[in-house]
């Protein structure tokens, strides 16, 4: 039974996101300009087939211990969670993160390689390749962590393949189904008429420039670097399906596993939105100085409250 006074997973939620200093709060106050082109020390790079082709991944820890996957969100990659793996790994899990089809390293994998195939980067494409991973990188279900869009993604995976879920985690998910760009700041107010070639251009335009989010200039580089390689297709075809976003928070608000919505202070979203989406599916919520990159500027809290809930997921019946 849960302790008085603290949430069904038995986590105070006083203790999540940064409402308070300890270690990993000072650890990230402490981070300066990281080199995101270098992976941590003991990591492995590995290739996943999936069905939409081939996606490039990184782990970290051991293969036998409780998995967790991560997955970026659309022009991310696998490295926006490098800060994290190495804590979530010294924890005891095996930590795997991989570039979605389109994006970054992975930018071959695509509806072409479907059977039969599509022309269109699709929300099945990107479930489907999920679950392949989940099937892949785990002999029983894993912890699953999912940024942005493709916590759009888990949760349509979740509803067709619980079994493979010990958790699932959304960060800076996009809160309010349909017209998910909406509530967004600057570009909300434009959103529902303009096409993905357009969307996709401002989206590109906003990240690159930092108008839409500021970082270090090691980030901004990387960032940058990375968009040589990126499919401005599936970037287009990602913008289109968040303008008709699924409305999955009744399943959610069923599922019995552990769900935590991760989200900063100062996110695209307005705050007011989160927490009436966690409130919607019944997750708890960690707020975190910072924008829509908690992974990023709040890695060391952030993994601090996954491993937090993973040893109440973790415990024997």
């Amino acid at each position: 039974m849960a302790d008085p006074g603290k949430g069904q997973d038995g986590v105070d939620p006083g203790e999540l996101g940064s409402a308070r200093v300890d270690a990993a709060a000072l650890r990230d106050a402490e981070l300066g300009d990281v080199d995101w082109s270098i992976p941590p020390k003991g990591s492995v790079r590995r290739t996943i087939k999936v069905p939409s082709g081939s996606l490039a991944a990184l782990t970290m820890g051991n293969p036998d211990n409780p998995a967790i996957v991560m997955v970026p969100g659309a022009t991310g990659s696998k490295e926006d969670f490098l800060l994290m793996m190495p804590d979530l790994a010294d924890a005891g899990y095996f930590v795997l993160s991989y570039d979605l089809a389109g994006q970054y390293e992975s930018a071959a994998a695509g509806p072409e390689n479907l059977m039969p195939p599509r022309k269109r980067y699709d929300y099945q494409l990107f479930v489907d390749d999920l679950v392949a991973v989940l099937e892949t990188a785990a002999a029983s279900p894993a912890h699953v962590v999912a940024y942005s869009f493709a916590a759009i993604i888990a949760q349509l995976a979740y509803a067709q393949r619980p079994e493979l879920f010990r958790s699932l985690t959304l960060q800076s998910c996009p809160p309010e189904p349909g017209q998910s760009f909406r509530g967004v700041s600057r570009i909300g107010r434009f959103s529902s008429w303009v096409n993905g070639r357009i969307g996709a251009a401002l989206l590109i335009w906003g990240i690159r420039s930092g108008r839409f989010v500021h970082v270090p200039k090691g980030r901004r580089s990387f960032v940058n670097y990375r968009f040589r390689f990126t499919r401005r297709q599936s970037v287009r075809d990602i913008y289109t399906l968040m303008q008709d976003a699924p409305d999955l928070r009744a399943t959610l608000a069923e599922a019995s596993l552990p769900k935590f919505v991760a989200v900063g202070e100062h996110d695209l979203w307005p705050l007011r939105l989160h927490r009436l989406f966690a409130q919607a599916i019944k997750a708890r919520i960690g707020v975190y100085r910072g924008g829509h990159s908690p992974c990023e500027t709040s890695p060391h809290q952030f993994s601090r409250d996954l491993i937090a809930l993973y040893a109440k997921a973790d415990e024997p019946a």
